[in-house]
């Protein structure tokens, strides 16, 4: 891991989809003249879903997709056949990434568990069909609801460092030239003190595909 690939806070704006429009249909069949309302229910629009990935160290990859929009919900059709949901959408993060509404930077929730799951942005209901308005005084209603909208929502997502080993110690000690021998990291390193202003992670691969990752943190004041 790269410094230049080590992005820990990015900006995002997610839309949820859609609900489906209710279905006005009217049941027509030989010999059922009078059939009456069939519609149905339109399908939820699809959500915006933050979830945990283990396997992510940084959130480097929405450095350059920062739109994310989820399906719309199918119409309703006849017979009250619900339209179908829409698809959801998913962000993938890094344990340890928290999520701030953007406008209020009001933290909503953190992810700290692989595989949590999150819904930032939530699909829109989906319409009642015409089936749903039949009454005793009114038979044939040629009437549905629309689909709710959904949500525009901007987020802020930012990682908590989350390091196995922390190197510590004093300015110009060696702390990132040990990091660049034991991880694939290439932080900046020279001959004088304080050349490193803000951590450096690397991961160390050892055994059965195993990892850890390493933090170079900035050197310490007496």
């Amino acid at each position: 891991m790269t410094e230049g690939n080590f992005v820990d806070y990015v900006k995002v704006h997610v839309t949820s989809g859609k609900g489906g429009q209710g279905s006005k249909h009217m049941r027509r069949e030989k010999y059922i003249p009078k059939g009456g309302p069939d519609g149905g229910d339109g399908g939820r629009g699809g959500h915006v879903i933050v979830k945990a990935n283990k396997n992510l160290w940084t959130l480097y990859h929405l450095k350059f997709k920062r739109h994310f929009k989820a399906e719309h919900g199918e119409h309703g059709s006849k017979q009250t056949s619900t339209g179908a949901d829409g698809s959801d959408v998913y962000i993938e993060v890094p344990l340890g990434t928290v999520v701030r509404d953007k406008e209020t930077e009001e933290i909503l929730f953190e992810l700290t568990e692989d595989g949590e799951e999150k819904i930032v942005a939530k699909g829109g209901r989906g319409g009642l069909g015409n089936a749903h308005f039949k009454t005793a005084t009114n038979q044939t209603p040629r009437y549905s609801q629309p689909g709710e909208e959904g949500e525009e929502v901007d987020i802020i997502l930012e990682l908590k460092i989350l390091a196995d080993v922390g190197l510590v110690g004093f300015p110009n000690a060696g702390k990132s030239t040990l990091l660049s021998v034991i991880t694939a990291a290439k932080p900046k390193i020279a001959n004088y003190e304080f050349t490193t202003l803000k951590p450096n992670l690397g991961i160390v691969e050892y055994r059965d595909f195993k990892t850890f990752v390493v933090a170079d943190i900035p050197g310490i004041i007496e």
